[in-house]
């Protein structure tokens, strides 16, 4: 009996030593990061390190340590820190983001294509691998390379604003304004009020312009008829056929120039033809999104948030005055109801001509 308790007693001192230790441990972890949230690196590699003494085998400790070493600016000790977790069993999609920064600025951009390669194959769905490597092949020149690993991450997840973001910025230098258009203003819903924003904003309307001045644009339409007819097929061209059968037919609203008031007409009519056409063979959220906005009577706002800052900033402040509620309105249903793009509707047929490089 007194054997029994002393050994009961003995496992309990144990475990609340294990717990204590843990809860040390994490407590450290707390600090660290709050170190690293305020640039103070060197406090959060002292405090992590002593975290690690207690639990050497944590995962989370580990990686957060290298990529502190990584934000200090000390790459060879990031390095070392990082490598070592690639291959154990706990390895996520952020440690490999790390080690691929810490390649790239180390210059070791072979090694870090390796390294995302295998990655991609680990994780096949995570759209921040796709963004980063698109990145690096940019960096090598390899435009069809970087695309295609940034439509590949569209595809695979296409909640992930990034690749969105890069493939706009991609388009905008090729002759194919549609997917401008088309990713550049899924983007801005995304990710609604930054720098990149802004970026994006411009291209989307001079995007509209080319594909409005260059009629040629809309030459390889398919009939009306055949094209009601048309089947989704993932992949095909089918879908940017039936864009431009739509959007063309717009063209004669465009004849003053194009403008935040052209567009919402033109993008109104669009919306109708597109419904009455093509959304059963081709749905595609960001078309569902903007058919909400109009029957919900704000598609003029809409459109003046898309548009309007880069036309004509004043003439988007004065609107903005003059319509302050339904403007308020508008951004309030926009945070409420976001756009989020939904799996399988990749139409894009990977077709790429450069006609600028831009970079």
């Amino acid at each position: 009996m007194r054997s029994s308790l002393l050994k009961a007693v003995f496992v309990a001192g144990v475990l609340f030593s294990q717990v204590a230790v843990a809860q040390d441990a994490n407590e450290l972890y707390k600090t660290a990061t709050n170190f690293m949230r305020n640039g103070d690196y060197s406090n959060a590699v002292l405090v992590l390190n002593q975290a690690l003494q207690l639990d050497p085998d944590n995962f989370e400790y580990r990686k957060q340590l290298g990529f502190t070493f990584y934000l200090k600016g000390d790459l060879i000790k990031a390095k070392s820190v990082i490598e070592p977790l690639l291959s154990r069993k706990e390895a996520d999609v952020q440690v490999f983001q790390i080690a691929g920064n810490i390649y790239q600025g180390r210059d070791e951009s072979k090694t870090a294509q390796r390294m995302y390669e295998k990655a991609i194959r680990k994780f096949p769905n995570s759209g921040e691998l796709y963004n980063d490597n698109g990145t690096l092949l940019m960096n090598f020149k390899m435009y069809d390379g970087a695309l295609r690993s940034w439509l590949k991450g569209i595809e695979q997840d296409p909640t992930f604003p990034g690749n969105y973001y890069n493939a706009t910025k991609t388009y905008y230098y090729s002759n194919n304004p549609l997917w401008c258009v088309l990713y550049g203003e899924t983007f801005m819903n995304m990710e609604s009020f930054t720098t990149r924003t802004a970026e994006i904003r411009n291209i989307v309307l001079e995007s509209y312009k080319k594909l409005f001045n260059d009629p040629s644009l809309f030459d390889s339409m398919v009939p009306e008829e055949e094209g009601k007819k048309s089947k989704k097929s993932r992949g095909d061209n089918g879908f940017s056929q039936a864009f431009k059968q739509c959007m063309g037919k717009q063209l004669s609203v465009i004849t003053g120039g194009v403008d935040p008031d052209a567009l919402i007409m033109a993008r109104t009519r669009f919306l109708l033809d597109w419904f009455n056409s093509y959304s059963g063979n081709y749905p595609y959220a960001l078309f569902d999104f903007q058919q909400k906005m109009l029957q919900q009577g704000m598609f003029e706002s809409y459109n003046q948030w898309l548009f309007g800052p880069a036309a004509n900033q004043a003439g988007y402040k004065a609107w903005v005055t003059l319509h302050k509620q339904e403007y308020d309105d508008f951004l309030k249903y926009q945070r409420n109801h976001p756009l989020k793009p939904r799996p399988d509707e990749y139409y894009n047929d990977g077709r790429f001509t450069l006609i600028n490089a831009g970079y």
